[in-house]
């Protein structure tokens, strides 16, 4: 019995690598879409007007984009808390993670929110997304240097449900435009709380059943 858990639990932990390995590799193609830089690709495409009006947005954009893939990498090696045989290499990533999130790519989450496609219903979302995202990882980063180990893990995968978004509004705008062929702004407006609010919602649950 004891052994079939234990095959299942390593079965799951496999899939789970395997799929952050796909998702991973999509959102690192989306990044490179705007290597080298350019105004005029992609998402920028739909905003040209604060392209065109906002001199300061395109340094948030860029900021956004460059430091949330590795955001991504970072957070996820450090939530497994997996060494690989490189000393300290949980404990490193989770200094790069926090850094990160709490300089660049948060606060730049946050300015981008203000100017969300799919109006203030879509706006308000983002701008809820960042801050949470910011003060999750601020509180791991605190109860870490508090040496409260058990609460700071918890925090790290409240933080890592909000950076998942990234992944999840993606998923989630596939399935609703292939089932519903939805007008492109109210896909907007769907999946600005569809990508963290079932994210958040699955953690508190793994979080209330001690599964975290």
């Amino acid at each position: 019995m004891l052994s079939a858990k234990r095959n299942t639990a390593i079965f799951f932990k496999v899939l789970l690598i395997l799929g952050f390995v796909y998702f991973f590799w999509l959102m690192f193609s989306i990044t490179l879409e705007y290597i080298p830089i350019n105004p005029n690709v992609s998402f920028l495409m739909i905003k040209q007007t604060e392209v065109e009006q906002r001199p300061e947005y395109l340094y948030f954009f860029y900021t956004h984009v460059y430091t949330s893939i590795l955001v991504l990498l970072s957070g996820f090696l450090a939530i497994i808390r997996k060494d690989f045989g490189l000393k300290n290499l949980h404990r490193n990533m989770g200094k790069v993670y926090i850094f990160l999130i709490l300089l660049l790519a948060a606060p730049s989450g946050i300015y981008m929110g203000f100017f969300a496609n799919g109006g203030l219903f879509s706006k308000i979302s983002f701008v809820i997304l960042g801050f949470s995202w910011w003060f999750s990882t601020f509180k791991a980063y605190q109860l870490a240097r508090q040496k409260k180990f058990k609460e700071h893990k918890q925090w790290m995968w409240r933080s890592f449900a909000f950076t998942l978004s990234a992944i999840t509004l993606r998923m989630w705008k596939v399935i609703i435009v292939y089932l519903f062929q939805p007008n492109p702004m109210d896909v907007y407006q769907i999946i600005a709380w569809l990508g963290w609010i079932p994210n958040i919602l699955l953690i508190e649950y793994l979080i209330t059943k001690k599964q975290i």
